[in-house]
């Protein structure tokens, strides 16, 4: 199988730019696996497609403001995106022109924030080292939301930040340490999760930080040659035991958004889920035989990316391929702050 064969064509104005005024209101296309049938709804009417004694499971991971302008001495702003703190003051960042920033270079970011390069990693990472600071505290203060590239913003400008610092952003989310959200989770409002609740579903949460390896491009030609990075992710033991009883009395399981499949495919054995903390690099794609997942909630992804893939698989291709030509002749809105699909 080949990557080119999960391309699409897509209208750029139907790549949606900011979220609705109010979550739930996105639309939802519902593929009936087994009929081949797709129907046109909403997600506030989501309770109605699940029942009781099902387990809905979302990835609780936050957000952290990633994104922020540095300079050196001379020169003009530069792009960071801070991935994740290796040791005590010592961040990976990306950084974009990354050829500007080089081995030595001092990069201040604001009065209170200034770092050194101190390594240069593959995938064009580079290694800041801060002293006696909180880097967290500071990103808190002047980080921008890690919006994708697709979604267009003014560099550096403030007009928007506090509306993405909230809405690129899960009403669940708790433990930070998330370089992008996990989209299909915004769709979410605690009054809709009341109401899954009052229904009988179990709303429980597991943990995934979103990083490179769910956006990383896939560079190879054959699907099975792509290797997918490590992403940390946590177990809890009342999900566990939750997800584990759930298994062995046949009730649906209902996977909230790609990372979530992923934590718990990977956290499967012999009929169990095993809580803990642990990382995955498990690329899904077709032909992987899915182990805990009934039902999946996503939102619509890029052209041959990994999680377009993974939905593949969960359907298949043909029926994947035909729903996304049906959500652009309905004008249905894509990628982060778009619409979504309830797979049954």
């Amino acid at each position: 199988m080949r990557v080119s064969d999960f391309d699409y064509r897509l209208p750029p104005e139907l790549i949606a730019q900011k979220p609705l005024s109010k979550r739930d209101r996105s639309r939802m296309m519902i593929l009936h696996r087994e009929s081949g049938e797709i129907l046109h709804s909403h997600f506030f009417k989501l309770p109605a497609y699940l029942g009781k004694g099902d387990v809905i499971v979302v990835n609780s991971s936050k957000v952290i403001p990633a994104k922020i302008w540095g300079k050196k001495k001379e020169g003009k702003p530069i792009e960071f995106l801070f991935l994740k703190e290796k040791d005590k003051g010592k961040w990976e960042v990306l950084c974009r022109p990354a050829k500007k920033v080089k081995v030595g270079d001092r990069i201040v970011f604001s009065p209170n924030l200034e770092g050194e390069v101190v390594g240069v990693q593959p995938e064009g990472k580079r290694v800041l080292q801060f002293f006696s600071i909180n880097v967290l505290s500071q990103l808190k203060k002047k980080g921008y939301a890690p919006l994708p590239p697709y979604i267009k913003r003014r560099k550096n400008k403030t007009d928007l930040r506090d509306l993405d610092l909230e809405r690129y952003q899960t009403v669940f989310a708790k433990k930070e340490g998330s370089i992008a959200a996990p989209t299909a989770g915004l769709h979410f409002t605690p009054e809709l999760l009341g109401k899954l609740k009052a229904k009988g579903s179990e709303v429980c949460e597991i943990s995934l930080d979103v990083g490179l390896a769910t956006f990383q491009p896939v560079r190879v030609k054959a699907v099975k040659d792509h290797q997918m990075l490590e992403e940390a992710y946590e177990i809890p033991l009342k999900t566990a035991q939750s997800l584990s009883s759930a298994l062995k009395e046949n009730r649906s399981i209902t996977a909230v958004g790609t990372t979530t499949v992923r934590a718990l495919e990977s956290a499967y054995t012999n009929g169990e889920i095993f809580p803990g903390k642990a990382s995955t690099s498990l690329f899904i794609y077709p032909g992987y035989q899915f182990h805990v997942v009934d039902k999946l909630l996503t939102n619509f992804h890029l052209p041959k990316s990994t999680l377009l893939m993974l939905v593949s698989a969960f359907v298949n291709l043909d029926f994947v391929k035909k729903a996304y030509q049906e959500a652009v002749a309905h004008k249905y809105r894509f990628y982060s702050y778009g619409d979504c699909m309830l797979i049954l």
